[in-house]
């Protein structure tokens, strides 16, 4: 170890290796706060050049290696072992390109994705992966988690966003798929190897993403609504009179209750009620799309699929409603369970009711709630179980993953399998499909020394 060690900092630099109590807390742990680990040190390489001799050397002494980004994520994909070095990405950030012709910015892995939408919007465009840790998420952890965020119903996964990308292989090859074109079928589309694979089969160095233009009128309004029927008839509704929905939320009103109690944020609604949605409609049309916004929630008002509705009348109140779904208050609690899971659209409302009565049979006066993107098949469940340490966590999990599992869904929409979930891929993709992503997992990394642990 010493003398790799050695080897590092002699092609990144004597700041390029933090070891020991220089490490600091930050790279211990992913935004779970779940089982932190103090990594053998951290590697700060500068480029794809300094990443592919981190990557060489440790190959070479069959070194384990955790790839690091912003560290937001919720799976502990990012989380270290005692064993591994740490390899972060923090100071490889910046915008390198951006194209308006093509339509496309290309940027480093280590660059926080706001500057990126910050950067698009300067120059006229829309960058279409949004996430609430947009601040301080990098592009390359969205890439190789294949992100979801608030706008998927409109602008699709991370998946979706890129073009073209570089990765360097677990023994320090190169591979640079830096594409530009919407149309590209010259053999394999090699960038989908690396993409939502966590790190664990090459590190994303760089990315090309497509952008879109830039709406020029944005309405919002949050729906109180009598139930999961409604919720999924509103959306239908609206995509076929609007067509430009860009995002859609909906939350039960377990989530709701919960998240509005505890804010001294003014409430949408004087009265309860059992389910809400926020809306939000992007358009280029900015006094006929408010009209048409309005049309459509005075209809469904009038059919009883809303409830109420408030329509936001400033940018200051859309932000109040989103959030409520963002739900900081959930920071509070000591050891909250944030899980993601998807189904067939049709399903999420029973999904929900049968996961609820599972959990409080086991654990009455539990907190159980539920929101998510809906229009993406996404949910999540957030649970605070009142204690009980790491054997309930898992007893919880498993819970909402058997019904998961029976209902025909997956344990992961967008937040990844990393660790937390590793031991439930199983319920969600059959053997064969286990195998064929060890096979490629050994192809790409037959010494097994990238991020190992994490998926499979």
């Amino acid at each position: 170890m010493t003398e790799l060690l050695e080897r590092l900092r002699s092609a990144l630099g004597p700041d390029g290796i933090r070891v020991g109590a220089v490490v600091g807390e930050r790279h211990r742990v992913d935004r779970t706060g779940i089982d932190p680990q103090a990594p053998l040190a951290v590697a700060l390489p500068r480029s794809t050049a300094e990443v592919a001799a981190v990557l060489r050397l440790c190959h070479a002494a069959g070194q384990a290696v955790v790839p690091q980004g912003g560290l937001t994520g919720l799976a502990g994909g990012a989380t270290p072992t005692r064993d591994a070095i740490a390899l972060s990405l923090e100071r490889m950030r910046g915008i390198e390109e951006l194209d308006p012709a093509a339509a496309t910015v290309t940027a480093l892995a280590g660059t926080p994705l706001q500057a990126l939408q910050e950067a698009a919007e300067e120059a006229g465009f829309f960058l279409g992966l949004d996430l609430g840790a947009r601040g301080s998420c990098q592009i390359g952890g969205n890439v190789s988690t294949n992100a979801g965020g608030m706008k998927v119903i409109r602008y699709g996964m991370a998946r979706e966003q890129v073009l073209g990308l570089e990765a360097v292989l677990a023994d320090g090859t190169v591979i640079g798929a830096m594409n530009k074109m919407l149309k590209n079928n010259a053999g394999y589309d090699v960038k989908q190897l690396f993409i939502g694979s966590e790190g664990t089969l090459g590190v994303v160095t760089r990315v090309v993403l497509k952008l879109h233009p830039r709406p020029s009128s944005l309405a919002t309004a949050i729906c109180a609504l009598p139930g999961y029927a409604a919720v999924v008839t509103l959306l239908r509704r609206a995509q076929a009179v609007l067509g430009g929905v860009s995002a859609y939320e909906a939350m039960w009103h377990d989530y709701y209750d919960f998240v509005t109690s505890r804010s001294d944020r003014p409430k949408p609604f004087a009265t309860p009620h059992p389910f809400y949605a926020i809306m939000e409609y992007a358009g280029v049309d900015p006094e006929g799309d408010a009209a048409r916004f309005e049309a459509l929630l005075a209809s469904m008002l009038e059919e009883g699929v809303v409830l109420d509705a408030v329509i936001a009348r400033s940018e200051k109140q859309a932000r109040s409603f989103w959030q409520i779904r963002e739900g900081l208050e959930w920071d509070a609690v000591e050891a909250p369970i944030h899980l993601d899971v998807s189904l067939p659209i049709g399903s999420l409302g029973d999904f929900a009711e049968r996961t609820r009565a599972a959990l409080q049979a086991r654990w009455p006066g539990s907190i159980n709630s539920f929101y998510g993107h809906i229009g993406d098949s996404n949910l999540h469940v957030s649970l605070d179980m009142g204690g009980g340490g790491e054997a309930r966590r898992r007893a919880a999990e498993e819970a909402v993953y058997r019904v998961v599992r029976d209902m025909g869904g997956s344990v992961s929409a967008e937040h990844g399998i990393g660790t937390l979930k590793r031991r439930y891929l199983g319920y969600s993709r059959s053997e064969a499909e286990i195998e064929l992503m060890r096979r490629l997992k050994q192809a790409l990394d037959p010494k097994g020394i990238l991020n190992p642990g994490k998926v499979l």
